[in-house]
């Protein structure tokens, strides 16, 4: 069965937010005509329905909306995937989502977050107006789009324009506060629908956090309305896996203790929930970060790593022990051996060319088999040779990248775990 449902509008859309999914582990399709949506509903974990009824009428986009919700069947989340810049029918699909649910369900407590935010495409949610690039919708070129003229900056204003549903609004300074202070004032909320401000991940994270507390403790069946990532950050924060089994987990070793090189792995932790232990420079303990990973394995984290911790010695200006980069490299790389053989990651990251070509020697293999550039200078692909021949495997320098840059290195190799863990392709038989 489908974990994840998502109806959009149009195909890029429902294209880019199925690849949103895809880096949670999850197998993601897009289809648009009822019988593909019948074929293929209990055979993927993320089912994406084009309606393509972006530029439709509302009652007509109403109707298609609810005639592929009905055709999909159940599934734990279910997304109403809008345009970034509100245009279309948000409302009225929205309701169509809603009736869907609520009479295959008359019983449940029905709720909607809307959560517009992408803050990675510079679309951001400030005081329950919506912004491209810092400008409200009203004086960008959507308010002239020649199908689809967007006349509301407010989210509440768009969706009331067209939806049955009450609506409410969730302000920054209260996602700002943590997944305490919404949960509290979602409870408070007698709204069906709340709008919720955001401008960067962190706060689709906050909100999901929140969102996926109320599921359990006051159990409500939440609807999300958003432009990709909030659906996203929302599965991941209600625990939805794939219908087969979770891909195995991705290891990272990272030798790098420059400014950059945490603030990469600060993200990894918010972005993916990466649980890093850290090596002593000054005693390397190789089994003591054993135990840590295998302890965090055994919580459920994914993304398992080994970083070396910052040496107060040479952070207070003393020289540098000569020996202790190869005491560090070398035990970098006996944790990596061990590491395979005992928690058989799906994937392995190094960061850094010495550590990289450490593990590389560590773990047997002749070389690497490079299928593809992650981003500049980081690359992806597999072991050759060796014991774990076809692990596969992805490095990056230590000073390459943004904030960002290994944690999409490590939702590369989560996605190619996942395509590698079950097949290249689906069967339409």
């Amino acid at each position: 069965m489908a974990q994840v449902l998502v109806i959009a509008d149009d195909l890029t859309g429902s294209n880019a937010t199925g690849a949103l999914y895809a880096r949670l582990g999850l197998r993601a399709v897009t289809v648009g005509a009822l019988t593909q949506v019948e074929r293929y509903a209990d055979r993927v974990d993320v089912l994406v329905i084009n309606t393509a009824s972006r530029h439709w009428s509302p009652d007509r986009a109403h109707a298609a909306v609810r005639a592929a919700a009905e055709t999909a069947g159940d599934a734990p989340l279910i997304v109403k995937r809008v345009d970034t810049t509100l245009r279309g029918n948000p409302g009225s699909e929205l309701d169509a989502v809603v009736d869907v649910l609520a009479a295959r369900e008359p019983a449940a407590r029905i709720r909607t977050l809307a959560v517009p935010a992408f803050p990675d495409a510079g679309r951001s949610t400030v005081g329950g107006l919506h912004l491209v690039d810092g400008v409200p919708l009203t004086r960008t070129a959507v308010a002239r789009d020649p199908f689809d003229p967007v006349r509301h900056s407010r989210v509440a204003a768009v969706l009331g324009a067209q939806s049955r549903r009450s609506t409410g609004e969730l302000a920054l300074d209260v996602v700002e506060r943590g997944p305490d202070a919404v949960a509290a004032a979602l409870r408070a909320s007698p709204a069906e629908t709340v709008v919720c401000d955001a401008t960067e991940n962190a706060h689709l994270r906050t909100v999901a956090a929140a969102a996926a507390r109320l599921a359990v403790e006051d159990r409500i069946r939440w609807v999300a309305l958003d432009s990709g990532p909030f659906g996203a950050a929302l599965a991941g924060e209600l625990g939805l896996r794939p219908e087969g089994g979770a891909p195995a987990p991705i290891l990272a070793v990272v030798g790098s203790v420059t400014d950059r090189t945490r603030t990469q792995l600060a993200r990894t932790e918010t972005a993916l929930g990466a649980r890093w232990a850290e090596l002593d420079p000054a005693a390397p303990d190789p089994g003591a970060v054993l135990a840590e990973l295998r302890a965090a394995a055994g919580e459920g984290a994914t993304v398992l790593g080994v970083r070396v911790a910052p040496d107060p010695l040479t952070t207070a200006g003393s020289a540098p022990d000569p020996g202790a980069a190869a005491r560090i490299l070398h035990a970098l790389a006996e944790i990596a051996r061990r590491a395979v053989v005992e928690l058989c990651p799906g994937g392995l990251y190094a960061s850094g060319g010495d550590v990289a070509t450490a593990v590389t020697s560590a773990l047997g293999a002749d070389g690497f088999a490079i299928e593809t550039e992650v981003l500049p200078l980081a690359i992806a692909g597999h072991l050759v040779g060796g014991p774990h021949d076809g692990l596969l495997f992805a490095t990056k320098g230590g000073l390459i990248g943004g904030p960002d840059a290994a944690r999409d290195c490590l939702e590369h190799l989560r996605a190619a775990c996942t395509r590698h863990t079950l097949g290249p392709t689906l069967s339409t038989t």
